[in-house]
């Protein structure tokens, strides 16, 4: 199945953090298929500084859950420390980030957790995002 990533930094050496986040995404899934243009975004839902973002593409047969392990131990590996909050009106509040991976798109799965949401809920909303799939869509 085509498991769809997007990654993002807005802390430290940024292109260094997606180079060596792409290393160890491909040493847990393999060469990627397809690996978009690197873009540079201002930062979504609260003051910070601009992020790098990317898409990557890679053909996987693990389940959701698995990948998601996956995903949130390079971050961790990469240094990110991870405390959620929640603001008055129920609304996340979000924050500088060494290095974000989510998980976008994977074949046709569609599922609802309160940990893990796929399609990913602001594929849409999030204007980088969608430009980005199109490339590697390919």
């Amino acid at each position: 199945m085509k498991l769809y990533l997007s990654l993002g930094t807005n802390l430290g050496g940024r292109e260094a953090n997606i180079a060596r986040a792409l290393s160890l995404l491909d040493e847990a899934l393999g060469k990627p298929e397809a690996i978009s243009q690197i873009i540079e975004t201002e930062a979504v839902g609260f003051d910070g500084p601009a992020f790098l973002n990317c898409v990557v593409r890679y053909d996987s047969r693990r389940r959701p859950r698995t990948i998601l392990r996956l995903c949130k131990e390079i971050e961790r590996k990469m240094g990110r420390v991870e405390i959620p909050e929640v603001g008055p009106d129920g609304r996340r509040i979000y924050h500088d980030r060494i290095i974000d991976i989510d998980i976008l798109l994977y074949g046709k799965i569609r599922m609802e957790t309160p940990d893990l949401v796929i399609p990913h809920p602001q594929v849409e909303s999030r204007p980088f995002v969608k430009p980005l799939l199109e490339e590697v869509f390919v």
